[in-house]
């Protein structure tokens, strides 16, 4: 057995023996770019404590990972496809790694934006590289099955992340949660060269770099408008990003339908199983994350579960992914992608509908069928949209197809968040406005308190700190009078505690039952789109022959 592997793919007679090997490395892969993410939400809290992290300085903590990682992708895709889709993934993995040290250690927001930033740069050479690969090493009878299995990895990586991290800060401070990738990213790169072929296309001209650049410009700038714009307002930084992203996108599909060898042929965007299969990808991670995001805080701060009981209690998603994954290669080859996509859409869409029920008194068990059935629909969803996109791409463009797929993914996330996260807090700030009118709390205390949940639950704290403090000085009174007086004091400061926090916990549940039916008629209104756009019967991918391909570009010459 050689140590490293140097035979190209291209070049092997018959399907590589340690596919399946191969597999667990991409997969291995992918699980660190997602639990990047996951891990971080539950890591938060401690670090806005440790650094005084203000709320632009946390949002940009987690989304200084989501602008690069999303604006690179296509580019860096393409530049894996010419030279080395191996070597792109080595690369990323060692810059992901270094972010991840850099990360940890890091000693302000700054330092941890530019930590993330790296790491979203190095999971942009991974993501792409990962699908091209699968697709490149496996026989295309069995890229299906692959695919449900890197589809299902990502499902564990969602729930795994809280999991380990929650794991570690039981012991740890939060730097430690960015060191959860480095072993793993030093074995996946070891492994890489052991067990993964080379690859690269066989037939491919100069990339077409003007491409590439507006791709990044438009991509980037559409990513910071949807981050910039809900969470700090509609100012001169979002109006102007919105401008330019409007005008990249525009100018990118000019460019590429008059250039003879775009970086991205936007013309199969025409077909509608592709159009409608990246359409299901964006919409689902749109639903997935934005539950997530707001999910998270209902455990740890209504709920009052910590890190760790937080992941544990996210893992039904996670096991249902893999048993919606198993559902999905059964289901799909005999019915039809659209309708296992339908199905899980609808999957989706129902358990953001049970959320809608989420009301003060839930409590674990009221989420426990949502998680499930949202698992599920994941499950069967994703695999077969997955390889649709990536069986649209000939050989020489996997990681284009890779790159194509993971930009619905991150595009989906982002305005998830945003959309989702910014109709959360502004349904909880005005649901505790309603609840805490005629308080006598001050005007900044319930500013502060409208702000988050957590920082709701910080103010109820502060004022149950202040009636612990009073009893404690009549405890020592001089008088009986000044004893009494400072009792009763304490007495009513602790009630508008109780009264606070319970304002707050009504109102966090009562946006998240809002904001779930709005999710849930986004993807419904999605599920109808996407049943419109796939076609009835399986037509075959919109894929171009590489000896077509050949003449075509000759004829063009």
């Amino acid at each position: 057995m050689r140590l490293v592997m140097t035979e190209p793919v291209e070049k092997m007679e018959r399907p590589y023996a340690r596919r399946w090997w191969a597999l667990l490395v991409l997969c291995l892969s992918l699980l660190i770019i997602v639990m990047a993410n996951t891990a971080l939400t539950v890591a938060a809290p401690d670090m806005t404590k440790d650094l005084g992290l203000s709320s632009a300085d946390l949002q940009w903590v987690i989304d200084g990972y989501t602008v690069p990682y999303a604006a690179l992708m296509l580019l860096l895709g393409a530049i894996g496809d010419k030279y080395s889709r191996r070597g792109a993934l080595v690369l990323g993995l060692l810059v992901f790694g270094g972010g991840a040290v850099f990360g940890y250690l890091a000693d302000s927001a700054a330092t941890v934006i530019a930590a993330r930033a790296v790491m979203g740069v190095g999971a942009a050479l991974i993501m792409p590289a990962t699908l091209s690969l699968l697709a490149a090493t496996f026989p295309r009878a069995e890229r299906a099955k692959a695919i449900t299995l890197w589809t299902a990895t990502a499902g564990l990586a969602i729930a795994a992340g809280p999991v380990v991290a929650g794991a570690l800060l039981r012991d740890h401070g939060w730097s430690s949660t960015f060191l959860i990738n480095v072993p793993i990213a030093a074995v996946a790169i070891v492994a890489a060269f052991v067990l993964i072929p080379p690859s690269k296309a066989g037939h491919h001209d100069r990339i077409d770099y003007v491409g590439g650049l507006l791709s990044v410009i438009w991509t980037g700038s559409l990513v910071y408008m949807i981050i910039e714009g809900p969470h700090f307002g509609w100012g001169a930084k979002a109006i102007t990003a919105a401008v330019v992203a409007g005008a990249g996108l525009v100018a990118f599909v000019l460019w590429e339908l008059r250039h003879p060898r775009p970086i991205l042929d936007v013309r199969r965007f025409a077909h509608r199983r592709f159009a409608g299969s990246n359409l299901a990808v964006a919409l689902f991670f749109l639903a997935v994350f934005g539950a997530f995001y707001y999910l998270t805080q209902h455990l740890q701060f209504v709920l009052g579960y910590d890190a760790l009981q937080t992941g544990v209690r996210m893992l039904p998603l996670a096991g249902a992914v893999f048993v919606g994954s198993a559902l999905t290669g059964f289901l799909t080859p005999r019915v039809g992608m659209k309708w296992t996509v339908g199905a899980g859409m609808v999957g989706g869409t129902t358990a953001l509908a049970l959320l809608t029920r989420v009301d003060a008194g839930s409590t674990y068990t009221d989420f426990v069928a949502p998680l499930i059935i949202l698992g599920l629909a994941i499950g069967l969803a994703l695999s077969p949209c997955t390889d649709a996109i990536m069986g649209a791409f000939p050989e020489s463009e996997l990681g284009v197809g890779g790159a194509v797929n993971d930009t619905s993914l991150e595009l989906g996330g982002s305005l998830g968040i945003a959309i989702l996260g910014s109709l959360l807090a502004t349904s909880y700030g005005n649901h505790l406005s309603d609840a805490t009118a005629g308080s006598k709390l001050p005007a900044s205390a319930l500013n502060t308190a409208k702000d988050s949940v957590g920082a709701g639950y910080a103010v109820a704290q502060g004022i149950g700190d202040k009636a612990h403090a009073l009893a404690a000085q009549a405890a020592h009174a001089t008088s009986p009078e000044q004893a009494a007086q400072l009792k009763q004091q304490a007495t009513q400061l602790a009630a508008g505690a109780h009264q606070m926090a319970d304002a707050v916990g009504s109102s966090f549940s009562a946006a998240v039952a809002h904001t779930s039916l709005v999710g849930a008629v986004i993807l419904g209104i999605g599920t109808v789109l996407v049943a419109f756009l796939l076609p009835r019967r399986e037509a075959p991918a919109p894929e171009v022959k590489e000896e077509e391909k050949e003449l075509a570009e000759s004829a063009v010459d």
